[in-house]
């Protein structure tokens, strides 16, 4: 099944002369993963405790897809900070992963505040989303490479919440629909832990020398 992801190379096409201006600046991924971080966090607790005690206008959370297009930007910036500017450090790479729970979990969580919205599937969605993280990462303990296998990545589920904030704000409430779209993601993400996994072990095998070796 097509993932968003696969459009990675060509945004950070786009992105590399930004990225080549913030590194002549002195700017370090470790201050992109945090400013990405930072504003996923905060912009999740105000439209989560906005909606809830101050009946903030559904308008608000057009700034959930612009929030995601943007922390999709600043993330492929960081990788490239670390990666091609020689910034890529342990404390980085710990950074970046948990900063990506963190602000998937926060920005999830959020929709809570939403009328309609089926909150036990999504808190089951949002539990599935860091273990796919959590077996990508594993995957390079047990000597493979980090996995970033769909159906359900980061940016996939970054669109379908990015659209669900955008068709709330134009008066499109969530209802049997978007429960239904909540199980199908779940579904999907059953499904991707499934492949990083079996892909990990999979990379893992074909590296191990035979007996006969």
């Amino acid at each position: 099944m097509p993932s968003v992801y696969q459009l990675k190379s060509a945004f950070s096409d786009i992105l590399r002369p930004i990225t080549q201006r913030l590194a002549a600046a002195g700017v370090t991924a470790n201050q992109v993963t945090i400013a990405a971080l930072a504003g996923s966090v905060a912009l999740a607790a105000a439209l989560y405790f906005g909606s809830l005690l101050l009946n903030l206008s559904p308008l608000t959370w057009l700034s959930v897809p612009i929030w995601m297009f943007i922390r999709m930007a600043l993330n492929n910036i960081d990788g490239m900070l670390a990666r091609e500017h020689d910034m890529s450090t342990p404390k980085g790479a710990i950074l970046n992963e948990m900063g990506d729970v963190v602000s998937d979990s926060a920005l999830f969580l959020a929709f809570a505040a939403l009328p309609g919205i089926n909150i036990p599937l999504l808190v089951i969605l949002t539990l599935l989303a860091v273990m796919s993280e959590m077996i990508g990462v594993v995957a390079v303990q047990i000597g493979a490479s980090r996995r970033y296998d769909g159906p359900s990545g980061k940016s996939d589920r970054a669109l379908f919440f990015g659209l669900l904030g955008f068709l709330y704000a134009l008066g499109v409430n969530p209802g049997m629909w978007s429960s239904a779209v909540l199980l199908l993601i779940i579904v999907l993400l059953a499904v991707t832990i499934i492949n990083r996994a079996k892909s990990a072990l999979r990379e893992v095998n074909s590296n191990t020398p035979s007996e006969a070796d």
